[in-house]
Protein backbone atom coordinates (compact mmCIF):
# COMPACT_ATOMS: atom_id res chain seq x y z
CA UNK A 1 0.00 0.00 0.00
CA UNK A 2 1.41 3.18 -0.74
CA UNK A 3 1.13 5.99 1.61
CA UNK A 4 -0.20 8.42 -0.37
CA UNK A 5 -2.83 5.76 -1.35
CA UNK A 6 -4.14 6.22 -5.12
CA UNK A 7 -6.93 4.26 -3.77
CA UNK A 8 -9.46 7.45 -4.51
CA UNK A 9 -13.27 7.63 -6.38
CA UNK A 10 -12.19 10.46 -7.83
CA UNK A 11 -8.45 11.24 -9.36
CA UNK A 12 -6.07 12.20 -7.13
CA UNK A 13 -4.55 15.30 -8.75
CA UNK A 14 -7.61 16.88 -8.39
CA UNK A 15 -7.75 16.58 -4.50
CA UNK A 16 -5.16 18.96 -4.01
CA UNK A 17 -5.75 19.70 -0.38
CA UNK A 18 -4.33 16.77 0.47
CA UNK A 19 -1.47 17.20 -1.75
CA UNK A 20 -1.10 20.47 -0.52
CA UNK A 21 -1.24 19.36 3.15
CA UNK A 22 2.15 17.30 3.68
CA UNK A 23 3.62 20.77 4.86
CA UNK A 24 2.21 20.65 8.25
CA UNK A 25 4.67 19.14 9.74
CA UNK A 26 7.97 19.01 7.43
CA UNK A 27 10.24 18.13 10.28
CA UNK A 28 8.02 14.56 11.15
CA UNK A 29 7.72 14.30 7.42
CA UNK A 30 11.65 14.31 6.66
CA UNK A 31 13.16 12.05 9.57
CA UNK A 32 9.97 9.41 9.00
CA UNK A 33 9.32 8.62 5.41
CA UNK A 34 12.47 6.35 3.51
CA UNK A 35 14.90 7.39 1.03
CA UNK A 36 14.65 5.74 -2.30
CA UNK A 37 16.97 3.25 -3.44
CA UNK A 38 20.24 3.99 -4.24
CA UNK A 39 20.01 1.61 -7.24
CA UNK A 40 16.97 3.85 -8.46
CA UNK A 41 19.49 6.72 -8.09
CA UNK A 42 22.13 5.47 -10.26
CA UNK A 43 20.23 4.39 -13.14
CA UNK A 44 18.40 7.50 -13.16
CA UNK A 45 21.49 9.32 -13.38
CA UNK A 46 23.12 6.53 -15.85
CA UNK A 47 20.12 6.97 -18.25
CA UNK A 48 20.48 11.15 -18.54
CA UNK A 49 22.32 12.91 -20.87
CA UNK A 50 23.41 15.34 -18.18
CA UNK A 51 23.36 15.81 -14.66
CA UNK A 52 21.00 18.61 -14.22
CA UNK A 53 17.48 17.49 -12.68
CA UNK A 54 14.21 19.00 -12.00
CA UNK A 55 12.50 17.26 -9.23
CA UNK A 56 8.15 17.50 -9.42
CA UNK A 57 6.85 17.84 -5.56
CA UNK A 58 10.08 17.71 -4.19
CA UNK A 59 8.39 18.07 -0.56
CA UNK A 60 11.42 18.16 2.11
CA UNK A 61 13.82 16.97 -0.57
CA UNK A 62 14.84 13.55 0.86
CA UNK A 63 15.02 12.30 -3.27
CA UNK A 64 16.87 15.78 -4.11
CA UNK A 65 19.58 15.44 -1.94
CA UNK A 66 19.92 11.98 -2.81
CA UNK A 67 20.31 13.46 -6.68
CA UNK A 68 22.79 16.16 -5.61
CA UNK A 69 24.68 13.63 -3.17
CA UNK A 70 25.11 11.84 -6.11
CA UNK A 71 26.84 14.54 -8.58
CA UNK A 72 23.36 16.46 -9.72
CA UNK A 73 22.31 19.99 -9.65
CA UNK A 74 18.46 19.86 -8.93
CA UNK A 75 16.12 21.91 -8.85
CA UNK A 76 12.69 21.30 -6.89
CA UNK A 77 9.16 22.59 -7.68
CA UNK A 78 6.81 22.02 -4.71
CA UNK A 79 3.48 23.70 -4.52
CA UNK A 80 3.37 23.54 -0.39
CA UNK A 81 5.46 26.73 0.75
CA UNK A 82 5.73 25.01 4.03
CA UNK A 83 7.78 22.08 2.59
CA UNK A 84 9.86 24.37 0.11
CA UNK A 85 11.27 26.23 3.07
CA UNK A 86 12.38 23.10 5.20
CA UNK A 87 14.02 21.77 1.37
CA UNK A 88 15.55 25.51 1.06
CA UNK A 89 16.94 25.08 4.56
CA UNK A 90 18.30 22.21 3.74
CA UNK A 91 20.15 22.71 0.70
CA UNK A 92 17.92 22.24 -1.84
CA UNK A 93 16.75 25.08 -4.71
CA UNK A 94 13.17 24.96 -4.87
CA UNK A 95 10.49 27.22 -6.53
CA UNK A 96 6.78 27.38 -5.11
CA UNK A 97 4.44 25.86 -8.20
CA UNK A 98 2.24 22.99 -9.03
CA UNK A 99 3.82 21.81 -12.01
CA UNK A 100 1.18 22.23 -14.20
CA UNK A 101 1.77 25.92 -14.25
CA UNK A 102 4.98 26.09 -13.31
CA UNK A 103 6.98 28.90 -15.65
CA UNK A 104 10.34 27.54 -16.70
CA UNK A 105 11.42 30.16 -18.33
CA UNK A 106 13.11 28.73 -21.07
CA UNK A 107 15.15 26.45 -18.29
CA UNK A 108 15.84 22.57 -20.08
CA UNK A 109 16.75 19.69 -17.85
CA UNK A 110 18.24 16.15 -18.48
CA UNK A 111 16.04 14.31 -16.04
CA UNK A 112 11.98 15.35 -14.65
CA UNK A 113 12.25 13.42 -11.41
CA UNK A 114 9.32 13.17 -8.54
CA UNK A 115 9.29 10.84 -5.58
CA UNK A 116 5.92 9.32 -4.49
CA UNK A 117 4.43 12.77 -5.99
CA UNK A 118 3.37 12.08 -9.41
CA UNK A 119 -0.20 11.03 -8.48
CA UNK A 120 -0.91 14.57 -7.57
CA UNK A 121 -0.09 15.96 -10.95
CA UNK A 122 -2.36 15.90 -14.23
CA UNK A 123 -1.12 12.55 -15.92
CA UNK A 124 -1.05 14.49 -19.41
CA UNK A 125 -0.83 18.06 -18.33
CA UNK A 126 2.73 16.92 -16.59
CA UNK A 127 3.93 14.39 -18.93
CA UNK A 128 3.54 17.65 -21.83
CA UNK A 129 5.44 20.08 -19.26
CA UNK A 130 8.16 17.73 -18.81
CA UNK A 131 8.66 17.09 -22.83
CA UNK A 132 8.50 21.19 -22.78
CA UNK A 133 11.34 21.19 -20.43
CA UNK A 134 13.67 18.05 -21.06
CA UNK A 135 16.79 18.09 -23.61
CA UNK A 136 16.76 15.80 -26.41
CA UNK A 137 17.33 12.22 -24.96
CA UNK A 138 16.11 13.70 -21.43
CA UNK A 139 14.47 11.09 -18.92
CA UNK A 140 11.19 11.23 -17.42
CA UNK A 141 11.10 9.39 -14.30
CA UNK A 142 8.50 9.25 -11.71
CA UNK A 143 8.60 6.96 -9.12
CA UNK A 144 6.79 5.71 -5.78
CA UNK A 145 6.98 3.79 -2.86
CA UNK A 146 4.21 1.03 -2.26
CA UNK A 147 4.34 -1.23 0.79
CA UNK A 148 2.48 -4.06 2.33
CA UNK A 149 0.78 -3.83 5.81
CA UNK A 150 0.94 -7.45 7.72
CA UNK A 151 -3.06 -8.28 7.57
CA UNK A 152 -3.75 -7.44 10.94
CA UNK A 153 -2.51 -3.86 10.71
CA UNK A 154 -3.79 -3.18 7.83
CA UNK A 155 -7.22 -4.34 9.27
CA UNK A 156 -7.14 -2.33 12.84
CA UNK A 157 -5.91 1.24 10.38
CA UNK A 158 -8.67 0.57 7.69
CA UNK A 159 -11.26 -0.11 10.77
CA UNK A 160 -10.34 2.72 12.56
CA UNK A 161 -9.85 4.89 9.42
CA UNK A 162 -13.54 4.11 8.52
CA UNK A 163 -15.04 4.87 12.20
CA UNK A 164 -13.60 8.27 12.10
CA UNK A 165 -13.74 9.68 8.51
CA UNK A 166 -16.84 7.42 7.40
CA UNK A 167 -17.23 9.53 4.19
CA UNK A 168 -13.50 9.58 3.30
CA UNK A 169 -12.77 9.30 -0.38
CA UNK A 170 -9.64 6.85 0.56
CA UNK A 171 -10.83 3.41 0.74
CA UNK A 172 -8.05 1.05 2.72
CA UNK A 173 -10.17 -1.84 2.87
CA UNK A 174 -9.36 -4.03 -0.18
CA UNK A 175 -5.84 -3.31 -0.12
CA UNK A 176 -4.09 -5.94 1.04
CA UNK A 177 -6.31 -8.38 -1.17
CA UNK A 178 -2.98 -8.51 -3.49
CA UNK A 179 0.19 -7.61 -3.98
CA UNK A 180 1.51 -3.95 -3.27
CA UNK A 181 2.48 -3.67 -6.80
CA UNK A 182 -0.37 -5.09 -8.44
CA UNK A 183 -2.66 -3.19 -6.06
CA UNK A 184 -1.14 -0.29 -7.33
CA UNK A 185 -0.76 -1.13 -11.10
CA UNK A 186 -3.07 1.01 -12.78
CA UNK A 187 -1.51 4.41 -11.25
CA UNK A 188 1.73 3.25 -13.16
CA UNK A 189 -0.59 2.72 -16.02
CA UNK A 190 -2.21 5.98 -15.77
CA UNK A 191 1.59 7.82 -15.55
CA UNK A 192 2.57 5.60 -18.88
CA UNK A 193 -0.55 6.61 -20.56
CA UNK A 194 -0.04 10.03 -19.88
CA UNK A 195 3.40 10.14 -21.26
CA UNK A 196 2.05 8.57 -24.47
CA UNK A 197 -0.55 10.59 -24.46
CA UNK A 198 1.92 13.69 -24.71
CA UNK A 199 3.94 12.70 -27.26
CA UNK A 200 7.28 13.46 -27.98
CA UNK A 201 9.00 10.07 -25.28
CA UNK A 202 9.65 6.65 -26.00
CA UNK A 203 7.71 3.96 -25.11
CA UNK A 204 7.27 3.66 -21.30
CA UNK A 205 9.25 1.75 -19.25
CA UNK A 206 8.74 0.55 -15.83
CA UNK A 207 11.74 -0.31 -13.49
CA UNK A 208 11.26 -2.33 -9.86
CA UNK A 209 13.24 -2.40 -6.70
CA UNK A 210 12.18 -4.35 -4.00
CA UNK A 211 13.05 -3.79 -0.22
CA UNK A 212 12.35 -3.98 3.30
CA UNK A 213 12.34 -1.89 6.37
CA UNK A 214 12.08 -2.95 10.23
CA UNK A 215 10.46 -0.13 12.03
CA UNK A 216 9.50 -0.11 15.62
CA UNK A 217 6.04 1.00 17.04
CA UNK A 218 7.41 4.76 17.64
CA UNK A 219 9.32 4.81 14.41
CA UNK A 220 5.77 3.95 12.08
CA UNK A 221 3.22 5.32 14.26
CA UNK A 222 5.61 8.26 13.55
CA UNK A 223 5.46 8.35 9.61
CA UNK A 224 1.63 7.12 9.74
CA UNK A 225 0.63 11.26 10.31
CA UNK A 226 2.48 12.13 7.27
CA UNK A 227 0.58 9.78 5.12
CA UNK A 228 -2.29 11.83 2.78
CA UNK A 229 -5.67 10.14 4.70
CA UNK A 230 -4.31 11.08 7.88
CA UNK A 231 -2.78 14.13 6.98
CA UNK A 232 -5.67 16.18 7.93
CA UNK A 233 -7.24 14.20 10.64
CA UNK A 234 -8.42 16.16 13.52
CA UNK A 235 -6.19 15.35 16.84
CA UNK A 236 -8.60 12.77 18.42
CA UNK A 237 -9.55 11.12 15.72
CA UNK A 238 -6.09 10.53 14.79
CA UNK A 239 -5.45 9.64 18.01
CA UNK A 240 -7.89 6.88 17.60
CA UNK A 241 -6.11 5.56 14.12
CA UNK A 242 -2.73 5.57 16.00
CA UNK A 243 -4.06 3.89 19.31
CA UNK A 244 -5.59 1.13 17.33
CA UNK A 245 -2.22 0.61 14.95
CA UNK A 246 -0.17 0.72 17.85
CA UNK A 247 -2.19 -2.04 19.84
CA UNK A 248 -2.11 -4.14 16.40
CA UNK A 249 1.96 -3.44 16.08
CA UNK A 250 2.24 -4.34 20.09
CA UNK A 251 0.77 -7.87 19.01
CA UNK A 252 3.26 -8.15 16.60
CA UNK A 253 5.91 -8.03 19.13
CA UNK A 254 6.26 -3.94 18.87
CA UNK A 255 8.07 -4.64 15.28
CA UNK A 256 6.96 -4.40 11.71
CA UNK A 257 9.28 -5.10 8.99
CA UNK A 258 7.38 -3.63 5.90
CA UNK A 259 7.88 -5.49 2.39
CA UNK A 260 8.53 -2.20 0.09
CA UNK A 261 8.50 -1.91 -3.66
CA UNK A 262 10.00 1.14 -5.86
CA UNK A 263 8.39 1.81 -9.19
CA UNK A 264 10.06 3.62 -11.64
CA UNK A 265 7.56 4.61 -15.14
CA UNK A 266 10.75 6.08 -17.29
CA UNK A 267 10.80 7.37 -20.98
CA UNK A 268 13.45 9.38 -22.97
CA UNK A 269 12.21 12.64 -24.77
CA UNK A 270 12.94 11.58 -28.27
CA UNK A 271 15.14 13.42 -30.19
CA UNK A 272 13.44 15.93 -32.61
CA UNK A 273 10.23 16.15 -30.96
Amino acid sequence: MSDDSPEVKAEPHRHREIAESFGSDPARYVRSRPPYPEALIRRVIASCPGNALLDVGCGTGIEARQFQAAGCTVLGIEPDARMAAFAREHGVDVEVAKFEGWEPAGRQFDAVVAGTAWHWVDPIAGAAKAAEVLRPAGLIAPFHHVFQYPPDVLRALSEAFLEVVPDSPFNLANLGSKPAVEAYQPLFDKIANGIRAAHGFTEPEQWLYEWERTYSKDEWLDQLPTHGNLTQLPPQKLATVLDRVGTAIDKLGGRLTMPYATVAVTARRIVGE
